[in-house]
C-alpha cells in the first residue's frame, strides 16, 4: 500500500535523515516527514550557517591583522548584508543536497507537519495519514526561554534572528556563553559590536576544562569584549530603541545596556503536539526517554537527536540515527559511546574536547598523569602566526591509558578527532608519543603533550 511504511522518520535534521537513509540502505521502505527544509536546525540555522558566518568573521580579522604578515591592505570595506548572504547560500545548497539524497536513496519526502496517533499511525498536517511498523521522532529542539527574558525577534533575539541582521549592531549584551553565546561573541566583535558577554557560571566555556576556558576568556578581553561570569539575568527591559539587562553579581545589581539582547542559554526538545502523550511516550524534563538503541517505552518507536535529551549536537543526533536505524532492521549495532563524544566551539580561538577534563578526574579520585604543550613551542603555529592555545592530554598513571583530551587554538576543532580515535581504542600516551606525526604540523603538539605527561616534551 501507498502509505504503509516499514519506517517513518518524523523530522528530517541531522538525526533523522541519516537514519532514513540508514533505514532505506538495510531495505527497509522508509519515508521522513518535516515541516521545514532538510537538514533541520542544524543545517539551515545552526551549524553549518554559523560556520559560514565565523569564516567570514576569521577572513576579516586576518585582513585588519595583515600588516604582521608584511601585507598591507588599506581601504577595504565590509558588505555586512553580503556576508550573511554567503551563510544562507551554504545552507540552501546542502539542504537542496539532502534532497537528492532522499531520492537517490528511495525515501519517500513528505512535506508538513506529522503527529502520532497510535503506535504504528501519523497525521500530515491533520488529514492525510500514513502508517508504519517502527517510527523514528527526531524533532529537534529549539531554544530555552524564561519569563523575563522572552525573545521577541526585534530588541532580544535568538540564534536565528542574530544570523539574519541587516547590520552588526553597535552594542549588544549576550546571554550565556557556551558554544552559542561565545561563536556569537567571537562573530560580531570582529565586526565591530562592543559585547557584553554574561555567564552564570564563574567562567566562559563553562564546560570545557578550566585551562581551556582561561585562554578564551583572556583572549575575548584582550579583544575589547567585557565579561561578566558568575553573574545572573533577573531581567531584560525592552525599549524603543535598546534594551537593558538587569544583572546580579555578589549581591550588586548592574544594568547592561545594549542595542539587541542575544539569549543563549540552551535548549528544551520539541515535544509538544507530536501525539506523545496520546501514545504514552514517556518524557522527563522535555525529553523523550530512551534505552542504549535509542528505544523509547513502546518498543516500535525510537527517539534521537536533541529530543531525546543531551548532549545536544548534531553528531550524536547522527550517530543515534544509525543506532535506531540498525536496531530497528535488526542489524548488528552498537550503541552510542556517550563517553567518547567530540565538543568542538568554533570561535576564535576554537575549542575541542573529548573525554573527562583534568577538574573531573580528580573528582572521581582518579590517579592520572597530565601532559600539556604549548603552541607558542610549536614551528607550524609559528609559521602561522598564530600561537595562542595548547593541547591538554589526560592518562590513566598506571597503564597510560588516554583518558581525556582538551586542545584551545587554531584549528583545534580538526585536531580533536585524532584523540577520538585514540581513546576509542583505548591508546596509550606511548602509542600517541611513537606515533610519527608529519613537520611542521599543529598535530604534533599532541605527540609532544603524549611525551610530556610521562617521559618530557622534547621542544618546551
Amino acid at each position: 500500500m501507498k502509505n504503509q511504511y516499514n519506517c517513518v522518520v518524523l523530522g528530517g535534521g541531522p538525526g533523522g535523515y541519516v537514519a532514513a537513509i540508514r533505514s532505506s540502505q538495510l531495505g527497509l521502505k522508509t519515508a521522513i516527514i518535516e515541516k521545514d527544509k532538510l537538514g533541520g536546525i542544524c543545517l539551515n540555522w545552526g551549524c553549518i550557517p554559523t560556520k559560514a558566518l565565523l569564516k567570514n568573521a576569521e577572513v576579516l580579522d586576518t585582513i585588519k591583522n595583515s600588516k604582521k604578515y608584511g601585507i598591507n591592505v588599506d581601504g577595504y570595506s565590509v558588505d555586512f548584508p553580503a556576508n550573511i548572504k554567503r551563510s544562507r547560500q551554504v545552507s540552501e545548497r546542502l539542504s537542496k543536497g539532502i534532497g537528492f539524497l532522499m531520492k537517490k536513496n528511495n525515501i519517500d519526502y513528505l512535506t508538513g507537519e506529522g503527529k502520532l496517533i497510535d503506535s504504528n499511525t501519523l497525521s500530515i498536517n491533520g488529514n492525510k495519514k500514513i502508517t508504519a511498523d517502527y517510527i523514528i521522532i527526531a524533532t529537534g529542539a529549539r531554544p530555552r526561554s524564561f519569563p523575563n527574558m522572552k525573545v521577541d525577534g526585534k530588541r532580544v533575539i535568538g540564534s536565528k534572528q542574530a544570523m539574519l541582521l541587516d547590520k552588526p549592531p553597535k552594542e549588544m549584551v549576550i546571554i550565556g556563553s557556551g558554544a552559542i553565546g561565545s561563536e556569537f561573541a567571537y562573530y560580531y566583535n570582529v565586526f565591530g559590536t562592543k559585547i557584553h558577554l554574561v555567564e552564570m557560571m564563574d567562567r566562559v566555556l563553562p564546560l570545557e576544562d578550566k585551562d581551556v576556558s582561561k585562554v578564551v576568556e583572556s583572549s575575548f578581553k584582550k579583544s575589547g569584549m567585557k565579561i561578566y561570569t558568575s553573574t545572573k539575568v533577573s531581567k531584560i527591559e525592552v525599549l524603543k530603541t535598546k534594551v537593558k539587562v538587569h544583572t546580579e553579581f555578589n549581591g550588586k545589581n548592574e544594568i547592561l545596556d545594549g542595542e539587541k539582547a542575544l539569549l543563549a542559554v540552551g535548549v528544551t526538545g520539541n515535544t509538544e503536539n507530536i501525539g506523545l502523550e496520546e501514545v504514552g511516550v514517556k518524557t522527563e524534563k522535555g525529553s523523550i526517554l530512551i534505552n542504549e538503541f535509542n528505544q523509547t517505552n513502546i518498543s516500535n518507536i525510537y527517539a534521537i537527536g536533541d529530543v531525546s535529551g543531551p548532549p545536544w549536537l548534531a553528531h550524536v543526533a547522527s550517530a543515534q540515527g544509525h543506532v535506531a536505524a540498525e536496531h530497528i532492521a535488526s542489524h548488528h549495532t552498537h550503541p552510542v559511546d556517550y563517553s567518547n563524544i567530540p565538543s568542538c566551539t568554533y570561535c576564535q580561538p576554537q575549542a575541542g574536547s573529548i573525554g573527562i577534563t583534568e577538574e573531573q578526574a580528580i573528582e572521581k579520585g582518579l590517579d592520572v598523569k597530565v601532559g600539556k604543550f604549548e603552541f607558542r613551542a610549536s614551528g607550524k603555529a609559528m609559521a602561522m602566526g598564530d600561537t595562542l592555545g595548547f593541547v591538554k592530554l589526560i592518562f590513566d598513571k598506571e597503564h597510560g591509558e588516554l583518558l581525556g583530551a582538551h586542545i584551545v587554538g587554531s584549528e583545534a576543532t580538526e585536531l580533536i578527532a585524532e584523540l577520538g580515535l585514540a581513546k576509542a581504542l583505548e591508546s596509550t600516551w606511548e602509542e600517541l608519543a611513537l606515533t610519527v606525526h608529519a613537520h611542521p604540523t599543529l598535530s604534533e603538539a599532541i605527540m609532544e603533550a603524549a611525551l610530556d605527561a610521562f617521559t618530557g616534551s622534547i621542544h618546551q
